[in-house]
């Protein structure tokens, strides 16, 4: 009685497990990619802290993020390396399932992708360390040459400053391709200032010797970031979020925005950010 009581518990544990291993979002079959058990990430490598390649491995904020996503998700991680102002129609061209970039939330790019928000940021102003230039706001960066990330979501933010404050002394507003280019255009006096995330800037003080430096004493214009996946492709959406739920108030996901000085949005802000300017 006891061995066919025993069998019997075998059996039934073995068909429950079967059922959850079915119905869990983790499961490599039931994540629907491009290519079946890896998910393609679009990302900018050469945007340290968040992205970059080092000794020929994807470093950063958000190659820690999806390291930590992929196993709750069952499947292979691989990066494209892909400029910035690429990402978003390589996205919508299919050659990646999902974007982790440091992708700011905005209303624009919330008609064309679907956002899971995992960080917030936001800017800070960089001079070389010898000015004695001290821009601490946007409003005092009129009739500047301010260097920016082109594509950047605070490139529009700074061209109405300019309209609506310089008057007659417009802001120069000058984008390019990698934020290393626009901290090089700085150092070369191609450029007043640049205007970059709290983060870069900072790692870019450090790349630079110390040759710049940070004047702004507050984030500017306070930005949520989000992973981004192709507007309609709702399967993998939501494999995303029951993966990224768990992980976000997790002591490991806590962990890697502190490594970042970075922190998670509220509800709040995410509404308030794809809200802005509607």
């Amino acid at each position: 009685m006891h061995e066919k009581n025993a069998s019997t518990a075998v059996l039934l544990a073995t068909a429950i497990a079967s059922v959850l291993l079915a119905v869990s979002p983790a499961n490599a079959e039931e994540v629907k990619t491009i290519n079946a058990g890896t998910l393609l990430v679009g990302s900018d490598q050469v945007y340290p802290p968040y992205d970059y390649i080092e000794n020929g491995v994807t470093k950063g904020f958000d190659a820690d993020v999806m390291a930590a996503i992929g196993p709750k998700l069952g499947v292979k991680i691989e990066f494209a390396d892909t400029r910035f102002a690429s990402l978003i129609p390589g996205l919508q061209a299919n050659r990646f399932d999902v974007i982790a970039s440091a992708l700011y939330v905005t209303p624009a790019r919330a008609q064309v992708v679907d956002y899971i928000a995992y960080a917030k940021t936001g800017g800070s102003l960089m001079v070389r360390a010898d000015d004695t230039f001290t821009p601490k706001v946007p409003e005092d960066l009129c009739g500047k040459r301010v260097a920016n990330l082109k594509g950047a979501a605070w490139v529009p933010e700074l061209q109405k400053v300019s309209q609506d404050k310089c008057a007659s002394n417009p802001i120069d507003v000058r984008e390019f391709a990698t934020s290393a280019e626009a901290a090089q255009a700085l150092l070369s006096r191609g450029a007043d200032v640049v205007f970059d995330d709290a983060g870069v800037s900072k790692a870019a003080v450090v790349a630079s010797g110390d040759r710049l430096k940070i004047t702004s004493t507050e984030i500017l214009f306070p930005v949520v970031m989000g992973l981004a996946v192709k507007k309609g492709n709702d399967a993998l959406l939501t494999s995303l979020k029951a993966a990224f739920e768990p992980l976000k108030s997790s002591k490991e996901y806590e962990a890697i925005l502190a490594r970042y000085n970075l922190a998670l949005p509220s509800d709040a802000e995410v509404e308030a950010a794809l809200a802005k300017a509607q």
